[in-house]
């Protein structure tokens, strides 16, 4: 005698079946053909159905205890990450990091304005120094004569040049622009000028 599940089973098939069989007029192995797993569970037996059951029950909890575990996880790095805060609950942490990143990007945003200026004054700053001491009288006396040459990162800047004699000494000034002049230069000052953009 079959379980009474696989007899309640076998008697819905068979009033499903003959219900089917009036509405569209088909016989009741076309009708079978239509509902395979109807058929497969009637021919399970208790003990595999049991089994089945076991296996979906296991797999479930197997999934709860994973789940437990990235949840126990998930808790310990929260109060790792909530450790020091006198704080309520996660969102007062969140609404609380979100002003501090708004304080910084403030804060970069004035310290990238102060850059701007400092770099635009440090392009009009003397950064470029050439220095050349000659003697423009071979026979005598030393190199008490010199030219330098003071330039910015744009190579702008002056040419000094100083001539000394016995009679006294001479100071000569000359503008320079992207290393050149719109002056006469000397072979000396031309010297300190390549010296200073060398350097």
């Amino acid at each position: 005698m079959p379980p009474p599940i696989i007899s309640r089973m076998e008697g819905w098939q068979s009033g499903l079946m003959r219900r089917t069989r009036n509405a569209v007029g088909r016989n009741p192995s076309e009708v079978q053909i239509l509902y395979p797993p109807i058929k497969f569970m009637t021919n399970l037996s208790s003990e595999n159905l049991i089994s089945i059951f076991l296996v979906v029950a296991a797999i479930l909890i197997g999934w709860l205890i994973a789940a437990q575990i990235q949840i126990l996880s998930l808790r310990k790095k929260i109060k790792i990450f909530l450790r020091g805060k006198k704080v309520k609950d996660l969102e007062e942490v969140l609404s609380e990091q979100v002003k501090r990143m708004e304080g910084i990007e403030g804060n970069i945003k004035d310290i990238n304005k102060w850059n701007e200026k400092l770099q635009g004054i440090c392009d009009i700053s003397i950064t470029k120094v050439g220095v050349i001491r000659f003697n423009p009288f071979k026979d005598t006396g030393g190199d008490q004569s010199f030219a330098i040459a003071l330039m910015d990162s744009n190579d702008n800047g002056i040419v000094f040049s100083s001539l000394y004699t016995r009679e006294g000494t001479r100071v000569y000034a000359k503008p320079i622009e992207r290393g050149a002049s719109s002056y006469n230069l000397s072979k000396e000052e031309e010297e300190a000028i390549k010296k200073a953009i060398s350097d």
